[in-house]
């Protein structure tokens, strides 16, 4: 599978060029997990950190379920990968989780944003909470988690080059 990656338009109105640089980012982490065994994606490659590729995955499968699910439609499922006893379980892949489990989970956390924040205006605040009590409008949620990507794909570059040397955006 070779995923597409589209440029964010240059001169989009505010809300098309949040979306598609959300977008961008999450095409870019799928993109950095092409080519790779389920091994791989689990092999954290920079002691002593345990982050991995498909860490990174379940970790943003968790953070798109925490903002678009929990705080935004105040829908809130639960924790996919975490648990009070490893509250850092999306960062924790062990030889049983599979690339196409953590891809399928994370597309579907993807698939639920799109529809949740579809009729949402930028402006609107969200219906849930944060768990720091606060309330965020669909603007802040986007533009969080463009960082958020934005930031993970950075280690996803560094763990991908010391897998197999690919570089590369």
């Amino acid at each position: 599978m070779t995923t597409e990656r589209r440029e964010p338009a240059t001169t989009a109105d505010e809300r098309p060029m949040l979306e598609d640089w959300l977008e961008y980012h999450r095409q870019t982490l799928a993109h950095k997990c092409e080519g790779l065994t389920d091994e791989q994606l689990r092999t954290a490659s920079v002691p002593p950190s345990d982050l991995s590729l498909m860490g990174l995955v379940r970790h943003m499968a968790e953070v798109e379920r925490h903002w678009y699910r929990k705080v935004l439609a105040a829908d809130d499922p639960g924790p996919i990968y975490c648990s009070e006893a490893d509250p850092d379980g999306d960062f924790h892949p062990t030889e049983a989780d599979t690339w196409q489990e953590a891809h399928a989970t994370w597309q579907t956390e993807i698939d639920i944003a799109r529809r949740n924040s579809a009729g949402v205006s930028l402006d609107d605040l969200a219906k849930g909470r944060h768990r720091s009590g606060k309330q965020f409008n669909l603007r802040w949620i986007h533009i969080h988690m463009i960082e958020e990507y934005a930031r993970h794909n950075g280690h996803a570059d560094l763990i991908r080059e010391r897998l197999d040397g690919t570089t590369g955006d």
